[in-house]
Order: C-alpha cells, then sequence, then structure tokens
C-alpha cells in the first residue's frame, strides 16, 4: 500500500511538472532584444538588405549587443520576432525558415548568437497563422516545441492571432507542457491575457502566472510618446488586477523599450525607462544596437536604473500618490533590496510649460523608518539627502519626464548624521541645479 501511494505521488509530481511551467527562468524581468517595434516585417532583402528579417540582421545585432556594452549589462536574449519562416511547413511537418533570408537554418543562427554569450528566442503563434500569415502552430505544438528545442532555442514568444479566444485556456497551458516535455529551459512569453483582453474575456492571472514566464496585458506599443503614455495608464487603471501575480518566475509584460528609435526625446525616453524599471517589467529592447544615439544608449545602459528593474524582491511597483487630476502627476513605489528600501519614481505626465514643482514625504507613500533614510537619485547616483519619513522631499520635474530616486534605510550614527546633515532637503534637477 505505501509503495502504491508513493508511486501515485510520484506519477502526480511528473504530472504537475508536466502540465505547468517549472523551468526555473525569469527569477528577474528577462532583458534583452526584439525585431519587431524597429523592423517589423520587412522582408526585402533585395532594398534593404540591413534592415530585413534575416540571418544577416540577427547575427549583426548578436554582435553589436556584445560590442556595444549591452551584454555587460545585462540584455541576453536575441530573439526573432514574426516574419522568420517559410509560407509553408517541410514534407515533415516542421516549420522552417525562408532559406533565402536564412541560408544556413535557425540551428546555425541559434548557434551564432550562443557563441557570444547570448541566448537566442523566436516567434511562433498559438492560432491557425501568425499575425503576419505564416504557419501557424494549431495542431503542431508539440512537434514545434520540439523543432524548438532542438534548434537550440531559449525563449519563445507565443502569439495569438488567427485562434478562437475560447481555446486560450487550454492552448496556451500546453505549449508550457510541451515546452517542459523537451526538456530544454525555455522562457515562455505569452500573449494570453492581451488577446483576452482585446476579446472582452476576464483574465485567470493564475492560471496565467502558473504558465507564462511573461505575459503581454495590452496593444502592441509604438514609436511614440503617446503610445507608451496609454501603455503606463492602463497599468494604472489595471494595477490591483494583475500587480500580485508578477514575481520571479513570471512578469506583466508591457511591451518594448522603444528608447533609441526615433518618437521620443530625451526626457520621454527617461520615463519610459524608469517606469518600466519600476514596473519590474521586462527590458526587452527594440532598435538598431548598431546605431544609437549616445543619450539613448546610456539610459539603456543605466546600470542604477536597471539595478531597480532586476532587485531580486521581485516586487512590481504600484502608484502611490496622485498631485493632480486626470493623473497628470504621479508618485509610483517600489520595495527593494535590502529590506526597507524603495525605488520612487515622480512622473509628469503633462506636455507643455516648465517644470512641476513637486513636494511630498515619504509618509505620503507609505515609507516609514524611524532612523530615516539617505535618497539619492537614481539615473546619477548622487546623494541627494538623509530624510525622515515626516521631512518634505522638493523636486522639480520636466514635462514628460520623470524624477527618480532610491530611499535606504539610514545609518544613524552621530558621523555619518553629520556628515549627510549639509545635504537635507536640497534636491540637484540637473547637474549643478539645486
Amino acid at each position: 500500500m505505501h509503495f502504491l501511494l508513493l508511486n501515485l505521488t510520484v506519477l502526480c509530481w511528473l504530472v504537475k511538472i508536466c502540465n505547468s511551467l517549472d523551468n526555473g527562468l525569469a527569477l528577474t524581468p528577462p532583458m534583452g532584444w526584439l525585431t519587431w517595434q524597429r523592423f517589423r516585417c520587412n522582408i526585402d532583402c533585395k532594398i534593404d538588405p540591413e534592415n530585413c528579417i534575416s540571418e544577416h540582421l540577427i547575427k549583426r545585432q548578436s554582435d553589436c549587443l556584445v560590442s556595444e556594452g549591452y551584454h555587460d549589462v545585462g540584455y541576453e536574449y536575441v530573439t526573432i520576432d514574426d516574419c522568420w519562416s517559410d509560407t509553408e511547413r517541410d514534407k515533415n511537418g516542421r516549420l522552417q525558415p525562408n532559406y533565402d533570408r536564412f541560408p544556413n537554418g535557425i540551428k546555425n543562427l541559434s548557434d551564432y548568437v550562443h557563441s557570444k554569450g547570448l541566448k537566442f528566442g523566436i516567434y511562433a503563434d498559438f492560432g491557425s497563422k501568425t499575425c503576419a500569415g505564416y504557419p501557424g502552430s494549431e495542431y503542431h505544438m508539440k512537434l514545434d516545441a520540439q523543432t524548438f528545442a532542438d534548434w537550440g532555442v531559449d525563449l519563445l514568444k507565443f502569439d495569438g492571432c488567427n485562434s478562437d479566444i475560447k481555446d486560450a485556456p487550454k492552448g496556451y497551458p500546453a505549449m508550457a507542457k510541451y515546452l517542459n516535455m523537451t526538456g530544454r529551459p525555455i522562457l515562455y512569453s505569452c500573449e494570453w491575457p492581451f488577446y483576452n483582453w482585446k476579446n472582452g474575456v476576464k483574465s485567470n492571472f493564475t492560471a496565467i502566472r502558473n504558465t507564462c514566464n511573461m505575459w503581454r496585458n495590452h496593444w502592441d506599443i509604438q514609436d511614440s510618446w503617446q503610445s507608451v503614455k496609454g501603455v503606463i495608464q492602463y497599468f494604472v487603471k489595471s494595477d490591483k488586477q494583475f500587480r500580485s501575480f508578477a514575481g520571479p518566475g513570471g512578469w506583466n509584460d508591457p511591451d518594448m523599450l522603444v528608447i533609441g528609435n526615433y518618437g521620443l526625446s530625451y526626457d520621454e525616453e527617461r520615463a519610459q525607462m524608469a517606469m518600466w524599471a519600476i514596473l519590474a517589467s521586462p527590458l526587452i529592447m527594440s532598435l538598431d544596437a548598431c546605431n544609437v544615439r549616445p543619450l539613448s544608449k546610456s539610459i539603456l545602459q543605466n546600470k542604477n536604473v536597471i539595478a531597480v528593474n532586476q532587485d531580486k524582491l521581485g516586487i512590481q511597483g504600484s502608484l502611490k500618490l496622485v498631485q493632480e487630476s486626470v493623473y497628470k502627476l504621479q508618485i509610483w513605489t517600489k520595495p527593494l533590496l535590502p529590506k526597507g528600501s524603495y525605488a520612487i519614481v515622480v512622473l509628469n505626465l503633462h506636455q507643455g510649460g516648465g517644470q512641476l514643482h513637486v513636494n511630498f514625504t515619504l509618509n505620503d507613500l507609505d515609507i516609514y523608518d524611524s532612523k530615516g533614510f539617505n535618497v539619492s537619485e537614481t539615473f546619477e547616483g548622487r546623494h541627494i539627502g538623509f530624510y525622515k519619513s515626516n521631512d518634505v522631499i522638493k523636486c522639480r520635474v520636466n514635462p514628460s519626464g520623470v524624477f527618480m530616486m532610491t530611499a535606504r534605510p539610514a545609518i544613524t550614527n552621530d558621523s555619518n548624521l553629520r556628515f549627510i546633515s549639509k545635504y537635507k532637503h536640497t534636491y540637484v534637477g540637473k547637474k549643478g541645479e539645486k
């Protein structure tokens, strides 16, 4: 009898492994690069050989992610979005690349990406066809999962075009099962809640969290401040609905960083980076990594902001304070390690006029410590001052911009207090400005 119970226990454990996500991945928000926003479905390699979806593009971008320092600060996944495959499966029913654009096949390309110390990602679709009309994984999920594993894929972005939303609660977990069955750790990026939202279906975030490593919630982001603002405001409206499900192993995905492209100003780029950090969002760039403006590059590679995003506590930040109507001035917080520390973002969504003068206390943000806090500006790492929880912090924030700070419990010995007292209640908005 005991032997039978033991075997049933083992069987149940195996079934759990096979049918739910258990890959040990994404313990912090994934970081990497994706083709879609910058390169879309450009397949004309005769007219535009440097920017078409091809083996050459992926190899060139992989080279630059390493040579330009992105890999050094944590960006590791290199992912092809839609439009990589042939229009037909091969004679064995397997997906195959377009060999005009990927002449050496996907395994060879994956090996090249791995040779750079990076990880390789690919795109597929839950439906009969991908969003661009290429073969979908419907009725082929087990075969496709094994194909991706054979190719050395490390991340699968699984879309939901041309599918029946009623099938999603079984289909997305089925692909998770088949990925697990390959024995290869493959990070699973799902579009499941987005298609639920699009079709007016309430998402079961417990099931989504148990299935996916990261999940898209909203429309594709575009290269504009209007689009970035729209995503932020969606997170404001839906904060309580899905924030509690984010954490090590699974993350809400507001979509790609569009920093370094054409649509955002310097302040808007800083704002997107700060907000994606405070939201514990995957940091997935979509840009030409070989040609990036120095200021944009410095934002994407800012180690202090990345550290907030990658904090191992893994808590998605929340909106704590709104100081103007229609959510034009927002203050967000995110708990950090060591315990009692916080990241704070003051976000100014006004698009005109001058700087906003903002006053608040840490008490206003539910941040308390009787010993006080050392507060630093995050992007440049400059010490701002020592604050008790009821001391007023004053800052100025540019239109469409942010002020980001980190508050850590203070060491309260007398010498330390004397050392930092001269900084108390000061703010530096730009270098040399008080």
